[in-house]
């Protein structure tokens, strides 16, 4: 494969783990502003948090530093919305 498309797929790849950072910050305004967690499992969040911990040490095992920084950011905006999940459980 040429340099040039190992390029772009690396930069679309680095955007995607951008994405899937933010895609967590919508539910965690959500919670905020309603001071509410109905509806949402912290089961899941937590099991999120779990994976993405763990993939960021993949990443670092590997040196693949593009999955380890995407997924750490991930793993951020996933751990504010389980700790307001807790925080704002009824």
């Amino acid at each position: 494969m040429s340099d040039y498309i190992e390029y772009i797929i690396e930069a679309i790849f680095g955007f995607g783990m951008f994405i899937n950072a933010i895609l967590f910050i919508p539910q965690a305004v959500k919670i905020y502003k309603t001071k509410s967690a109905k509806g949402v499992s912290l089961a899941t969040f937590a099991g999120f948090c779990v994976i993405q911990l763990f993939t960021v040490l993949h990443g670092y095992i590997h040196q693949d530093y593009i999955l380890m920084f995407g997924y750490a950011l991930s793993l951020v905006f996933c751990a504010i919305v389980t700790f307001l999940i807790f925080l704002y459980r009824k």
